[in-house]
């Protein structure tokens, strides 16, 4: 059965903390219809998808002790745990971790869920041998340390492995700005759903504002910060999106392709 530990040092440190409480409420709110998300994710073809495209980076171990960061509603930690493996999965938000629970629960899958900050996680130095973070760099106020404590908890040999995109980058770029207006109109267009009608906008902006890789060229940034954060290689594809995504999802953000970033330590 799914179990959930609070690291409450840390969680205090976000409440008293301005931005990352900030963070922290906005995804409390959008918990439920992102969990509506993952839910058909894991009940459709995605889940054999995503299953695929990271064990086939992950290192070659029958068993693999897997820290998922950034949980959200726990689609990557029910999809890896579902594959035979033993998965971790943070996250500072407790609606998303009662999502993420529940989605465990119904599945019939066992996972170690902890609430806590992922820029200062409760496990020793060189413990999991993958770990996996979806859509979270790019909202974490101080990213270079969160990639330093992540090198930490790996083992020797371990990968991280993460997908994001160039989220909000239309606020401080220009050509960025007439991609994601592009991109809202083709929606229009094709009379699609519009992911973003589905967000309260105006406060996800303001928030993106103030994170630092809202105005950074990425994946390079993460490379260069990886590297120097002692991660011997790095793998960058910015085209995995082309067999991820579905094709509501690659008109949503044609503009902002998802990339994914494989580090080994």
């Amino acid at each position: 059965m799914a179990q959930l530990i609070m690291n409450d040092r840390v969680m205090d440190d976000i409440a008293s903390d301005g931005l990352l409480n900030e963070v922290k409420h906005y995804w409390n709110k959008r918990a439920e219809g992102y969990n509506d998300v993952n839910v058909a994710e894991l009940a459709g073809d995605k889940r054999r998808l995503w299953q695929d495209v990271i064990l086939h980076h992950a290192p070659k171990k029958p068993l693999l002790n897997i820290l998922d960061v950034g949980a959200g509603p726990g689609f990557f930690a029910v999809t890896l745990a579902m594959a035979g493996h033993n998965v971790t999965a943070v996250d500072a938000t407790p609606g998303m971790l009662a999502q993420a629970k529940n989605n465990a629960d119904v599945y019939g899958v066992d996972i170690n869920f902890v609430a806590s900050d992922v820029h200062t996680l409760p496990f020793p130095d060189n413990h999991f041998d993958v770990l996996v973070t979806r859509n979270v760099t790019w909202n974490l106020k101080q990213p270079q340390a969160a990639y330093q404590e992540w090198w930490r908890v790996l083992a020797p040999g371990g990968r991280l492995i993460n997908f994001d995109a160039n989220w909000y980058a239309h606020l401080f770029n220009a050509e960025a700005r007439a991609g994601y207006l592009r991109d809202r109109q083709n929606a229009r267009r094709l009379k699609i759903n519009d992911h973003y009608a589905n967000t309260d906008t105006v406060a996800m902006e303001n928030i993106a504002r103030a994170l630092p890789l809202s105005r950074e060229i990425r994946p390079e940034w993460d490379r260069r910060s990886l590297l120097a954060c002692g991660f011997n290689q790095v793998f960058i594809d910015e085209n995995i999106a082309e067999n991820l995504w579905d094709d509501e999802e690659k008109i949503n953000y044609a503009s902002t392709p998802m990339f994914m970033v494989v580090a080994e330590k």
